[in-house]
């Protein structure tokens, strides 16, 4: 039994390994078996070639239906190509290696402005949250040492609260989304105003994924704020309820208890930290039988979603398993 299986009741592992989804069996024997496995045969199987069919010229993936008093359709193709990306970095490991990767990468990167954010899906204004998702994927897609990531770093670094921790700028004013989005110029937050724990989770996604930036103070200060508000309700109205921390998708979109606890691991927190061992615990007594676990789930169209979220909480764990 390796260490990390210590936290189970139930060996999760022949579901993962023997299922039919090939990237999901590939991911499992890579990431939690530690199994050398070329990757020629995800990149060049089925589920990607379909999805890399509907790549348009300039790297984005199309985002179908939309309003346009909300978002312009390149901001639109934004948002549908992080999500897109999500898919190829997180299931099937694509890295800039494979070409489309790096013309994706250069489509996200052209919304990125000299301040170092990458702005549009919120209109003109800042989106700490939607700048380091981004930024958590091209990390993985293999540009932690590009300069534009250490631009964003620093302007993620640069928009914090006084407490150490993310908001949406726009909430901390008080302001809704049709007057957000009619402001030509991006709004400043009230820093004295509170940090979110559904951007400050967010956010660390992007600090954790570097192999520098997970080691920083700000870093490892901004783990114990969201540590500090499991399981309770955010301050702001975005995805505000408690129970938010206990509804699951994969890859990761929100912040909630697997994502957290995820980051946090490669950050360096502790198995030992109470909080991390009553997320553990709960997460612990959802496991069936079967290995596989009984959790809400959000984003609901992969038929495989359960075991893709049994494989991440698996590797979160796996990140508390040496201690």
């Amino acid at each position: 039994m390796e260490k990390w299986r210590r936290f189970l009741r139930f060996d999760p592992l022949p579901k993962l390994v023997a299922s039919p989804n090939e990237a999901l069996s590939y991911c499992a024997r890579l990431e939690l078996l530690e199994e050398k496995l070329p990757v020629d045969p995800i990149w060049q199987s089925e589920p990607v070639t379909r999805i890399l069919r509907k790549q348009q010229e300039d790297g984005a993936w199309r985002y179908r239906g939309g309003k346009t008093n909300i978002r312009s359709r390149q901001n639109y193709n934004q948002l549908e190509t992080l999500r897109v990306l999500g898919q190829l970095v997180e299931k099937y490991h694509m890295t800039t290696e494979h070409p489309a990767i790096a013309t994706a990468a250069e489509f996200l990167f052209g919304f990125q402005t000299e301040d170092g954010d990458i702005r549009g899906i919120y209109g003109n204004q800042y989106s700490p949250n939607y700048t380091a998702a981004i930024m958590e994927l091209l990390i993985k897609a293999g540009y932690a040492g590009d300069r534009r990531m250490r631009m964003g770093f620093e302007w993620l670094l640069s928009i914090r609260q006084t407490d150490g921790g993310w908001a949406i700028p726009i909430r901390t004013v008080n302001m809704g989304l049709k007057e957000m989005l009619a402001r030509p110029t991006a709004i400043m937050p009230d820093r004295a105003k509170p940090f979110s724990h559904c951007i400050t989770g967010v956010v660390l996604r992007a600090f954790a994924a570097h192999p520098r930036y997970a080691r920083t103070r700000e870093a490892s200060a901004a783990g114990e704020l969201l540590l500090s508000r499991f399981f309770k309700p955010d301050v702001y109205p975005d995805r505000q309820a408690a129970d938010f921390w206990t509804k699951f998708s994969y890859p990761f979109w929100f912040t909630d208890i697997l994502s957290s606890l995820d980051a946090l691991s490669l950050l360096g927190f502790p198995a030992d930290d109470r909080r991390i061992e009553e997320a553990i615990r709960w997460l612990a007594a959802r496991q069936q039988v079967d290995g596989t676990w009984s959790v809400p789930l959000l984003r609901t169209a992969d038929k495989d979603l359960r075991l893709w979220v049994g494989l991440a909480i698996c590797r979160a764990l796996w990140g508390f398993g040496d201690e």
